[in-house]
């Protein structure tokens, strides 16, 4: 992947995207215009959720780039304060900690997980601050944190819900098989939502198993599964992004030629690096895809500028997902005439509409999840191919 380098200082990449900009015609509170308007971003550089934080940032810094090549937010430039979470909850809490209290700061954005997000969100609830995440599924977050906490994605349970009609629907798969990982909040979320909308829908689970996220064999599962007296008509395997080449490949090579169907976290390019031919038949809900051959003319516009600045087109659709956050924010700012971190939350509830990459944005009053289309697609002959853009008939409860 070819990008700009930068620096890492203890775990904390600070960016400075600045350009000449004008002042705003208004000249209220006239020594906070030449300030840039700051914008935390939390993402996992390195670790297991590497290939998900990377694209997201790239897409979060790109935004950023065109906002002040357009005279930036409020007549000021957008400076973005990048922090690498490292895949560590724990580190994840004290690099939100210091990103809360640099002066200034508008919100943070960012993460791609829930489980990550987890160790974010009480403190920026703390904070008072908007903390709007790019990727983390979850819909039950913003339940425990209502005041500051949004979504840019879809909740866990609209995908789930949309994975289980097209399966049930257009696949034709009538008996499933789930497996999933036991120890990440997003993939047990991902099967229970599932498993909830399959069955109301009459499909049949004929069996079940877990494994343990960073497991490099997964034998005593596969031993299971083989062992049913019929095989299933496809199998439901909600795995994270580190996990699933791997555990596609072991599956193939075991014989297993069944459709398998999973989550967004199959959109990494990891997928097909690893497990490669065997991941034909795979399919996947997620945010967007970005192929250029069906893409809308906005998508078309973000690959363009995405393979111009990185040299490389957008890696999976959380790169549009970063992209989406911060010009989400930079509107609600926008509206609201100020970059105060109190306005920040009533200004990013009032939006509607908001017309990203991933799809239409908008918030009901007190709901900080938006409805959003899914897409899910499809692993053909080594190809992501796009099999359907829906939006679910029934949604699970969080």
């Amino acid at each position: 992947m070819a990008s700009r380098p930068f620096t890492l200082r203890r775990t904390a990449v600070v960016f400075f995207l600045c350009v000449a900009t004008a002042i705003h015609a208004d000249r209220a509170d006239a020594e906070s215009k030449v300030m840039p308007v700051k914008i935390g971003a939390i993402y996992n550089l390195t670790g297991a959720q590497a290939s998900l934080g990377r694209p997201s940032l790239n897409g979060s810094l790109l935004a950023a780039e065109q906002l002040n090549a357009r005279g930036g937010v409020l007549g000021r430039r957008v400076e973005l304060i990048a922090v690498d979470g490292r895949t560590d909850p724990a580190l994840i809490a004290d690099e939100t900690d210091r990103l809360v209290h640099v002066p200034g700061l508008s919100a943070i954005i960012g993460l791609s997980d829930t489980t990550m997000v987890l160790a974010a969100a009480p403190v920026t609830e703390k904070a008072r601050m908007v903390f709007l995440t790019s990727g983390a599924t979850s819909p039950r977050v913003p339940l425990e944190f209502p005041a500051y906490y949004f979504m840019a994605c879809f909740g866990d349970n609209t995908q789930a819900a949309a994975g289980a009609e097209y399966a049930f629907s257009t696949l034709g798969a009538k008996k499933t098989y789930v497996l999933f990982d036991a120890t990440m909040d997003y993939t047990v979320l991902l099967s229970r939502y599932f498993k909830e909308r399959y069955v109301q829908l009459g499909g049949e689970i004929v069996g079940e198993d877990t494994y343990d996220g960073g497991a490099a064999d997964f034998s005593t599962q596969i031993a299971k599964l083989t062992s049913l007296a019929a095989p299933p008509d496809m199998l439901y395997v909600a795995s994270g992004p580190d996990d699933i080449g791997g555990l596609v490949k072991q599956l193939r090579d075991a014989g297993i030629d069944e459709p398998i169907f999973g989550g967004d976290g199959y959109d990494t390019p990891l997928l097909l690096e690893i497990a490669g031919a065997a991941a034909n038949d795979v399919y996947f809900t997620t945010h967007a895809l970005f192929d250029p051959m069906q893409a809308t003319p906005r998508q078309q516009q973000f690959i363009d500028a995405y393979q111009i600045r990185f040299g490389t087109g957008p890696e999976s659709s959380f790169a549009g997902l970063g992209y989406d956050a911060v010009n989400l924010l930079a509107a609600a700012i926008e509206r609201a005439g100020s970059a105060k971190q109190k306005v920040v939350p009533d200004a990013l509830e009032s939006t509607r509409g908001f017309p990203g990459v991933t799809g239409t944005i908008g918030f009901a009053p007190g709901d900080h999840i938006p409805e959003k289309d899914v897409t899910i697609v499809r692993v053909e002959d080594g190809v992501r191919t796009l099999a359907a853009i829906l939006t679910p008939q029934e949604v699970p409860p969080p």
